[in-house]
């Protein structure tokens, strides 16, 4: 059997589009079987391999499993051990002994590259979490910072789906599908299960990454909006079949289980996959393509407007995790106060900046950095935003927002933060400065009837 004959880069290569197709995939031509998914004998004396997503018995319509066809089985591997040394960043069962509750507005500068040669697995960091990945149940919002290719080895999460967002530099992303080349402004889904290894082709890399335990990632309903807008289905790209075949002696699979990394060692690459087909795959986008609704007379719609993706649970309208953005866009209301307003949510809000500047932080968010306003604290403009909005008056005009995009993932549980995020030396103590310049405006001047006293306030 030959490999594949094109070297591919990310120039020439190609993908699938669609968000929760049936797709199908071969770098052979008749590697797939026909008319059933595991015969006897596999053309080219392939292995069929089924990876399921969502339990054997979920309706159909829930229902996520793909067929691979491959060289080597993915069991054909030595027994999985505890890996030396340890990842102590690395969260999935949130409690007392990890993580601490604080209702306090939270901020972080972004973090610096390190010096030191370090891949995505490495560089891979927990800031706060809500649930646990062994009941199911919960959320854990990451950020990574690395600056080598991952040498030799595959990571495989069986805690959960993986949300990637790249802030700075591009990922050149190898799956058991294909491969993908994400840059930053655009995400990636690594479904749970998957093996895939992460290469650097800018060097120094940073960035987000939310997971999921317990389900996957869908599309919002779009309700009275109607059949179009938001992310279109067919703007998620999915990769196309390509494999290698080669030995790779001592090659490492490192799996994340339960929050904590294991290893096990076989003589092949997991990149082995000839062909394969079904629903449950990793897929990419570009949120320039996202398509933002907006208020065009009066007020500041609420953010749920600009979700691309949700995890969504048992009760309706309640996310386990939203993944919503703030992209370029006319704001035309009248008579309205632009920015986001001053907020108390039942729901937690972890932001972050890919590029440009945000609207309702004059000074201080920066790109590659974070803000955590947890359940129920307030939060809003800061001042210079706020001063600067009101002193355009009911005269201005439409404004476009450009350069810039903003996200937020959004969850209906409680985050605990994590003890090194808390301590870190990147956390931006000043944060709750943005908004004790705020003054009053209060103009109504009060009678002896409703104060006992006659006094202006400003």
């Amino acid at each position: 059997m030959e490999n594949n004959k094109i070297k591919l880069s990310p120039e020439n290569l190609d993908y699938q589009s669609g968000f929760g197709n049936n797709f199908s995939s071969e770098a052979i031509a008749g590697a797939l079987p026909k008319a059933q998914n595991s015969p006897l004998v596999c053309p080219y004396g392939l292995y069929a391999e089924q990876i399921s997503g969502t339990s054997f018995t979920s309706p159909r319509k829930l229902n996520q499993r793909s067929w691979l066809y491959r060289i080597k089985p993915s069991v054909t591997h030595e027994p999985f051990k505890p890996r030396i040394p340890c990842h102590g960043k690395l969260v999935s069962e949130f409690n007392q002994s990890n993580s601490a509750a604080t209702p306090t507005q939270l901020r972080w500068k972004p973090v610096e590259i390190p010096k030191q040669p370090t891949d995505f697995i490495d560089g891979l960091y927990t800031v706060c979490g809500a649930g646990s990945s062994y009941l199911r149940h919960g959320f854990a919002i990451h950020m990574y910072t690395a600056n080598k290719s991952m040498d030799n080895c595959a990571f495989c999460n069986a805690d959960g789906d993986f949300l990637i967002v790249p802030e700075n530099g591009r990922l050149w992303v190898t799956t058991e599908f294909g491969k993908l080349q994400v840059v930053p402004g655009e995400i990636v889904v690594i479904p749970q299960g998957f093996r895939f290894a992460i290469d650097l082709p800018d060097g120094p890399s940073r960035g987000y990454v939310a997971e999921i335990f317990g389900m996957h990632f869908q599309l919002p309903d779009l309700g009275p909006i109607g059949a179009n807008g938001l992310a279109s289905p067919r703007d998620f790209l999915v990769p196309v079949a390509w494999f290698e075949q080669h030995s790779n002696p001592g090659y490492t699979i490192v799996q994340k289980f339960g929050g904590e990394l294991f290893t096990a060692k076989q003589d092949f690459s997991p990149f082995n996959v000839v062909a394969w087909h079904g629903n449950y795959v990793p897929y990419k986008y570009d949120l320039s393509k996202f398509c933002p609704y907006n208020t065009v007379l009066i007020d500041h719609s609420d953010p749920s407007i600009n979700t691309v993706l949700t995890a969504p649970t048992d009760k309706p309208g309640v996310a386990l995790l939203d993944f919503v953005i703030f992209p370029p866009r006319w704001v035309v209301a009248e008579h309205t106060f632009r920015p986001p307003y001053y907020h108390r949510n039942c729901m937690s809000e972890f932001m972050g900046l890919i590029y440009g500047s945000y609207e309702a932080k004059a000074d201080g968010f920066l790109p590659g950095g974070a803000s955590l306003h947890s359940c129920m604290t307030p939060h809003g403009p800061d001042t210079k935003s706020y001063e600067a909005t009101i002193s355009l008056g009911n005269e201005a005009g439409p404004q476009k927002i450009t350069g810039t995009m903003a996200f937020m993932f959004e969850s209906c549980l409680i985050p605990r933060v994590c003890h090194w995020a808390l301590e870190s030396s990147f956390m931006d103590h000043d944060y709750y400065q943005c908004w004790i310049g705020l003054k009053s405006h209060f103009t109504h001047e009060t009678t002896n009837e409703e104060t006992g006293d006659v006094h202006n306030s400003h």
